[in-house]
């Protein structure tokens, strides 16, 4: 796309066609996101799933790491048989379907539903990202400005989310709250659907093709893989497979993180990397580390800080109780505000040569996020001596967290499309998005610990977040410092 078009805001025109595709598709996500812990631990009098807290933090651990998860075959259909456009395309309508399932009022289908938004969000989200950095040429200043712009979008559709599928959760009922997101992904489809002009050439065809015969064998193993799924769900459904949510989580998370390492050791040792892009790779690699433990403390948000926010927070304003699941909406609403800033800042910094490397930027962010979960460990103690507390501890926790992943999250993004590889550029992004699958799977394993029957223990798990995130973060700004971890990476951060 030529460094000339400045059609959205100074930005290429193709931006906006991205921007609100994936916003809708977030609004989605994340309002169906924040009533998943809320539903499945609610009683069966009140029309939830009655599951334990440790249960539901591990299945909904094990939803969004296989959201995540399965960005690294989402990245390499677009690669070698769709492209970017047909994939997103083709995964927003399944994630929509999902939807639909998820609102029928039945909790035989639920887990169904699941499966459809997880493998829908793997086909969109890496590609979606992808083509966002394809918008700019290599030495264009605007991609990280770009960047923090589409991250905005993120979090404006998640705004609406919490706040449409939240008022329906407490006012209407759990399955019409699931539908409305249902809606949000219809919107987003046709929005897509009617500016793809806007985005040109860009994602339009696969990067590296494979050739037909190999094409065919591909959507074959895709197939029996989808079948798979399909016989292990119905066997379950029936009895036949029990799965023991805890368990399977610890065992998920293990293989997620080896898949981690292999794949990532493939493409750098068989990748044919010439010595410039494996000293990318190696910074990339830090970047990665540094966004799994970011994840594993901020996606607390959705399942331990959700529950704190509905047992052990004052939520009445006079005779209005607020929501729960609109708490969350404190991450996005900050997010919308402070992008801007975070987005002028970089660019002012490099006018004035001061261009902080990737690695610092994400041990920065890693270690601000971390300091939030200080903030838990004072409100928890007053929680554990049978209090309630007021809403400005989790308010002030969403804002460090806030900092924190604008510091992360939207660099790191900018960091996959920058040091990639370009011939792998689709998988390497499906790969970092692996991180945020590791980490999701870690979050709802330790939220599993949050008992409500063992509040006193709460404060001490939170500052067991805390002190591990913030000595990861430490490490990862020293190397930085020290070694620069390539040479001239100041320049191309």
């Amino acid at each position: 796309m030529s460094a000339q078009d400045t059609g959205f805001f100074g930005h290429p025109k193709g931006l906006s066609t991205l921007f609100f595709t994936e916003m809708w598709e977030r609004m989605s996500y994340y309002g169906m996101r924040a009533l998943l812990v809320l539903f499945m631990t609610a009683s069966l009098q009140e029309q939830g799933l009655g599951f334990t807290v440790a249960s539901a933090a591990a299945i909904y651990g094990l939803y969004t790491g296989a959201v995540y998860f399965l960005g690294l075959p989402g990245g390499w259909i677009a690669d070698r048989l769709l492209g970017g456009q047909k994939t997103v395309w083709y995964g927003g309508i399944i994630i929509m379907i999902g939807h639909i399932i998820l609102a029928i009022p039945s909790t035989h289908s639920f887990f169904i539903g699941l499966i459809f938004v997880a493998l829908g969000t793997g086909l969109l989200k890496p590609n979606i990202s992808a083509m966002v950095g394809q918008l700019y040429q290599s030495d264009d200043e605007r991609r990280d400005s770009g960047y923090a712009i589409y991250y905005m979008g993120i979090n404006l559709g998640s705004v609406i989310g919490y706040y449409v599928c939240g008022y329906f959760m407490e006012h209407v009922g759990w399955h019409y709250a699931f539908g409305a997101a249902a809606v949000g992904m219809a919107i987003g489809l046709i929005q897509y659907q009617r500016t793809l002009s806007n985005i040109a050439t860009v994602g339009e065809k696969p990067a590296n093709p494979l050739a037909p015969k190999h094409a065919k064998q591909a959507w074959l193993a895709i197939i029996a893989t989808l079948g798979l799924i399909a016989g292990v769900t119905t066997l379950t459904y029936f009895g036949v497979i029990v799965l023991e949510p805890v368990q399977l989580a610890k065992y998920v998370a293990v293989v997620f993180t080896l898949v981690f390492f292999v794949y990532y050791g493939l493409i750098y040792f068989r990748g044919n990397l010439n010595e410039d892009e494996q000293k990318k790779m190696w910074a990339l690699f830090l970047v990665c580390i540094a966004s799994a433990c970011f994840w594993s403390g901020f996606e607390q948000a959705g399942s331990s800080l959700n529950l704190f926010a509905r047992d052990y927070t004052d939520r009445m304003i006079g005779t209005f109780s607020i929501p729960t699941a609109w708490f969350q909406s404190a991450n996005a609403l900050f997010i919308i505000i402070l992008s801007p800033f975070f987005a002028a800042l970089w660019i002012n910094l490099s006018k004035r040569m001061i261009s902080p490397s990737y690695n610092l930027k994400c041990a920065v962010g890693l270690i601000i996020m971390a300091s939030g979960f200080l903030v838990m460990f004072m409100a928890s103690q007053y929680a554990a001596q049978g209090l309630k507390v007021a809403p400005y501890w989790l308010i002030t926790t969403y804002f460090l967290h806030t900092v924190g992943e604008l510091c992360l999250s939207p660099v790191a993004l900018s960091a996959v499309s920058k040091l990639s590889p370009k011939r792998f550029v689709g998988q390497m992004m499906g790969v970092f998005v692996l991180t945020y699958s590791i980490g999701n799977i870690i979050s709802g394993l330790l939220a599993g610990n949050f008992d409500p029957n063992k509040v006193d223990e709460m404060p001490n798990l939170y500052l067991q977040i805390s002190l591990f995130c913030i000595g990861v973060g430490i490490i990862i700004a020293l190397l930085s410092i020290k070694s620069k971890v390539w040479e001239g990476q100041q320049k191309l951060a």
